[in-house]
């Protein structure tokens, strides 16, 4: 990731640092037409604020300098709120004329003073991009708030500028039409032709009034979901409840009341491992409305309403397409995407989404049945109801799990798990952090002793910090020439309930199996061995970029796994092979509802934005549009989408992010079930021969090729879809016999 990689795909590239289990953020891309224009014209029509700040407060600025620490890691105790404007004002100016000496260069263009420089330009302001972007997820106070509203569009601006700066394109197509282009290797062949595709898609071929459109729109995009995103924060951490009789919580674990217990009462927030929590062990009815009224209309009213918000974001979006020559924002997103195109995602979706709904609909039926005629079933009810059918039909009961995994245990279930597939190493170090709770970790290749990375992990839930959990970049790997190699700082999030002082940090099953994809897309970003950052670490086509997080999950909760790593935290015995068989038995229950309540999210993902502008501005009401989608497709009305129009940040609170992509986690679905089948056909999910094609083609490549080549390259065929349908329980169609 580099500041090339920042302007060719505005905040859009920025978004694959922040890829997540459940979250992310994002512009367009380009280039062209020929005029002689160059980067510092074009800045004098961004209206980016000056750098306000003499030479000695510059250079005393941390987010400045070169970084002295321990492994490069940000100086995190000295940056303040007020550094990062100044900072970014100076990197900006220092970026503008790196660009306009490639751009006005008298020199005819070659791979190396165009591409390479490109490449290389904008050291500092991908710094304090990173660092600020990274901040702003994990530590938000208003200071931080106000300054995202005003970095992101200016940043959209200055993207922009260069994006359409047609003296730069010139030389990048003069490249690409060369001769010499042909005698490139493959890594620098990529990078040309991915720089080229990125001009191209931002409008580089545009004529220069058509331009100025598109630039007005990617600004007002970039300030729309970034208040999307803070109203979200700020609605769900305002929702509350204080519980000041123990007889309300009724059904709540021990541990669990003691997570919540704040001085003589208990707090029950939104946030997603208190909701989930509470919803299925609550025996409150009436307290389980409140929450899922709570979660489900955040954001929904009141002056942090998204409503408005999301239709604007939909509409800009729509026109931004058409003017770039696409029928709709989906086409556009989709086009290089391993689906192609909007009626491919929705024809896989709805080919889940039928066995998916008809489950759900013979759950509803068990559980009304168990309830009787006592009250009539209904949405705030699924939660805890479908875990007391799991008990009666598997005797089963999921908090059996939590003492068998424990926090620091799972880490180093996840850690053995791939020093035995990428022979790496993870060994704890001592480095600064942004949070006292955050853990570092330095990689080592066991073969060549070489440092891959540092690793550094941020697990628990606080105020400050958004929802959900997710992998991103600190610093990109880079390796332009062999010899002066700069290795990624990588990190995890979650957002786990801190234990009472003393006590341990146990997990649900869910949340080790997301630990465990948070983690592949860790390594994704620490193994890589591309040299370039446009295309190293985590990247791809987003309904590829799942696969390699996915896959480890199925080493969650592979028994051979369980055996070694999930070990009770008081006695340290290993779980019950009972007990695994019991989950196992358990794992499709309640498939119905998890199916059903992401393929409506996804859906209604793909209806927001496979309108065309005109459609868009027919809505008056998109709450309206939402249900009328939703109903269209059958969606039983016990069941919320998994996100709502007014939460949907995977979507609305990032310019690009997810949208037209939510489908993404279930596409790599079928790679990642099809992917770990090829281990069990092995009889050894630790196969060397298999490993080490994981680990080459998938971990170390980055977007080196095609997405689907790079899967062919590690299975030996393309994916299939009926694993996918095994795993979920489904009927895949196939006779017996």
């Amino acid at each position: 990731m580099t500041v090339k990689t920042f302007l060719l795909g505005g905040v859009a590239a920025f978004a694959l640092t922040l890829t997540a289990c459940d979250s992310v953020r994002a512009p367009g891309s380009g280039d062209e037409t020929a005029s002689t224009e160059t980067a510092t014209d074009a800045a004098v029509e961004t209206d980016t604020p000056e750098v306000g700040m003499s030479e000695a407060e510059l250079a005393a600025n941390p987010l400045l300098q070169d970084w002295e620490t321990p492994y490069g890691a940000p100086p995190f105790s000295q940056i303040k709120a007020e550094h990062y404007m100044p900072a970014f004002n100076a990197a900006v100016a220092e970026l503008e004329a790196e660009i306009d000496a490639i751009a006005s260069s008298e020199e005819a263009p070659t791979f190396e003073n165009t591409i390479i420089a490109m490449e290389k330009s904008g050291e500092k302001l991908t710094q304090v991009l990173l660092t600020f972007s990274n901040i702003s997820g994990t530590e938000k106070d208003d200071a931080i708030a106000e300054i995202e509203g005003q970095i992101w569009p200016a940043y959209s601006k200055v993207a922009d500028s260069i994006n359409f700066n047609e003296a730069l394109f010139a030389r990048v197509k003069a490249i690409k039409d060369s001769s010499a282009s042909a005698e490139l290797g493959e890594q620098e062949a990529r990078l040309l032709e991915l720089t080229y595709r990125q001009f191209e898609r931002a409008g580089a071929n545009l004529s220069p009034e058509i331009k100025a459109q598109v630039t007005e729109i990617n600004a007002e995009i970039s300030a729309l979901t970034t208040q999307y995103g803070q109203n979200l924060l700020n609605a769900t951490k305002a929702f509350r409840i204080e519980v000041t009789d123990e007889a309300d919580l009724a059904g709540l674990s021990d541990s669990f009341k003691a997570a919540l217990k704040d001085g003589d009462k208990w707090v029950l927030t939104v946030d997603r491992s208190v909701y989930e929590t509470f919803m299925t062990q609550s025996e409150n009815r009436d307290l389980r409305k409140q929450m899922f009224d709570g979660y489900r209309l955040r954001a929904n009213s009141g002056e942090l309403d998204n409503g408005a918000i999301g239709l604007k974001v939909a509409q800009l979006r729509a026109k931004r397409a058409e003017l770039l020559g696409y029928k709709n924002h989906a086409e556009y997103v989709l086009e290089y995407n391993m689906a192609r195109t909007p009626e491919t995602v929705e024809n896989f979706l709805i080919r889940v989404w039928q066995p998916g709904l008809a489950q759900a609909k013979q759950e509803r039926a068990e559980m009304q049945a168990m309830i009787g005629d006592e009250f009539t079933f209904e949405g705030h009810d699924w939660w805890h109801y479908s875990e007391k059918v799991r008990q009666e039909k598997y005797a089963f009961d999921d908090n059996a799990l939590k003492p068998y995994f424990e926090l620091d245990a799972v880490k180093k279930g996840a850690f053995d798990m791939a020093e035995r597939l990428f022979d790496i190493t993870m060994t704890e170090v001592e480095v600064e952090g942004w949070n006292p709770v955050v853990r570092s970790f330095d990689v080592t290749d066991n073969e060549t002793g070489e440092h891959l990375g540092l690793f550094m992990m941020d697990m628990y839930a606080r105020d400050s910090k958004r929802g959900g959990a997710w992998m991103s970049t600190y610093r990109p790997m880079s390796n332009y020439d062999d010899a002066d190699e700069v290795r990624p700082i990588i990190t995890n999030n979650m957002n786990l309930i801190t234990p009472p002082e003393g006590e341990p940090t146990l997990m649900r099953f869910a949340e080790v199996e997301t630990l465990f994809h948070e983690y592949g897309h860790g390594l994704h970003g620490l193994i890589t061995q591309v040299k370039y950052p446009t295309f190293s670490g985590v990247d791809g086509p987003r309904d590829y970029t799942e696969f390699p997080a996915q896959i480890l999950e199925h080493w969650a909760g592979a028994p051979e796994m369980l055996a070694e790593y999930a070990l009770h935290y008081e006695t340290g015995e290993p779980i019950p092979m009972e007990l695994i068989e019991k989950m196992n038995e358990a794992a499709n229950h309640n498939q119905g509802f998890r199916t059903t309540e992401f393929i409506a999210a996804s859906l209604l993902d793909l209806a927001w934005h496979t309108l065309s502008y005109e459609e868009t501005m027919a809505i008056t009401d998109p709450r309206e549009f939402e249900v009328a989608t939703l109903e269209s497709y059958g969606l039983i009305p016990e069941i919320e989408p998994r996100y709502r129009s007014t939460y949907f940040s995977h979507i609305f609170s990032s310019p690009l992010g997810y949208s037209s992509g939510y489908y993404a986690y279930l596409w790599s679905e079928i790679l990642d079930a099809d992917g770990f089948e090829a281990f069990r056909e092995a009889g050894d999910i630790f196969d060397p021969e298999l490993a080490g094609k994981l680990k080459k083609w998938v971990y170390e490549s980055g977007g080196l090729r095609p997405a689907d080549e790079l899967y062919r390259n590690f299975r030996g065929s393309d994916p299939t879809i009926e694993p996918l349908l095994r795993i979920r329980g489904f009927d895949t169609g196939e006779s017996e016999g």
